[in-house]
C-alpha cells in the first residue's frame, strides 16, 4: 500500500473503533445486569430521556454537550468518551501494525474484548459470557482467515486456557476451602487461547498472576476485597499479544540455552 492508502486505512479504523467503543460502553453497562443492548435505546441515567442520535456521536457528542444531559443537565461520566477514544486508538494501532488485513480485524476485536472484560470486572466483578464465549467463537472463526494462528492452534489454545484455569480453580478451592477462581475467568482464558494459542495462554496467566500479586494482592489483604483477576488477565493478554514471542525468545536465549 502507498502512504495515502495506509493513512486512509488508519483513519477508517479509528472511526470504526470509536463507534465500536460507543457500543462497548453499552455492553459494559448492560451485560453484567443481563439487560439487552438493543432495547431500550440509550437514555440519560438520571432523567430517563432518550439520547438523540446527534448527541450520541462518539466523543463529539459528549464534547458538544459539555458532559451534561441536554434534558436535565445531569453530568455524563467521562468514562464514555475515554472508552471511545481508547477503543479508537486500539483499532488505529492494529491497522498501523497489520494494514488492510484480517489480522487487523482479529487484533482490534481481541483488544476490544479485553477492554470490555477489564471494565466489567472492575465495575461489577462479573465477566459476561458475551465477552468470553462470544469472543471464543470469534477467535476460532478468525483463525481460519489468512495471517493469524491456525485453527488447530486456536482450538488447542482454547482447550488449554479453559483446562488450566479450571484446574487452578479446583486445586485452589481444595486448598483454601472456598472458591478460588470465578467461572468468568475460566471462560475468559478459553477466549484468550483461541486468539493467542497455548503458549500465549501460559504467558498470559503468568503475567496476570504476577501483576495481580504485585498490584492488588496487598490491597486485598488489607481490605478483604476480592481480586478482580480478569483485569490482570486482560493486562497480561494485552502484553502477550504484541510482545509475547519476543519475551519467550529472550527467556530461552538467556536462561535455557547452554
Amino acid at each position: 500500500m502507498d502512504r495515502l492508502t495506509e493513512y486512509m486505512v488508519m483513519v477508517y479504523a479509528g472511526l470504526v473503533g470509536a463507534c465500536v467503543g460507543s457500543f462497548l460502553n453499552v455492553c459494559v453497562y448492560r451485560w453484567p445486569e443481563e439487560l439487552s443492548v438493543v432495547s431500550p435505546p440509550s437514555r440519560c441515567g438520571s432523567c430517563g430521556t432518550p439520547i438523540k442520535w446527534y448527541d450520541n456521536v462518539p466523543v463529539l457528542g459528549w464534547l458538544l454537550l459539555r458532559g451534561k444531559c441536554r434534558a436535565c443537565g445531569a453530568r455524563i461520566s467521562i468514562q464514555y468518551p475515554l472508552v471511545e477514544l481508547l477503543t479508537a486508538a486500539l483499532w488505529v494501532i492494529a491497522a498501523w501494525r497489520f494494514g488492510l488485513s484480517w489480522q487487523t480485524l482479529a487484533t482490534a476485536l481481541f483488544f476490544t474484548i479485553l477492554l470490555g472484560i477489564a471494565l466489567s470486572d472492575a465495575r461489577t466483578y462479573i465477566i459476561p459470557d458475551q465477552f468470553t464465549l462470544g469472543g471464543l467463537v470469534l477467535g476460532v472463526a478468525l483463525s481460519f482467515a489468512p495471517g493469524g494462528i491456525s485453527p488447530v492452534r486456536s482450538l488447542i489454545g482454547a482447550a488449554v486456557g479453559f483446562g488450566l484455569l479450571w484446574l487452578v480453580a479446583v486445586v485452589g478451592e481444595w486448598a483454601f476451602k472456598k472458591p478460588a477462581m470465578g467461572g468468568g475467568d475460566i471462560k475468559m482464558m478459553a477466549m484468550v487461547g483461541a486468539f493467542l494459542g497455548p503458549v500465549g495462554v501460559l504467558l498470559t496467566v503468568f503475567l496476570g498472576a504476577l501483576f495481580g500479586s504485585l498490584i492488588f494482592a496487598p490491597i486485598s489483604y488489607r481490605t478483604g476485597k476480592l481480586v478482580p483477576f480478569g483485569i490482570f488477565l486482560a493486562l497480561g493478554a494485552a502484553i502477550t499479544e504484541p510482545f509475547g514471542q519476543a519475551m519467550i525468545d529472550w527467556y530461552v536465549r538467556n536462561f535455557l540455552v547452554v
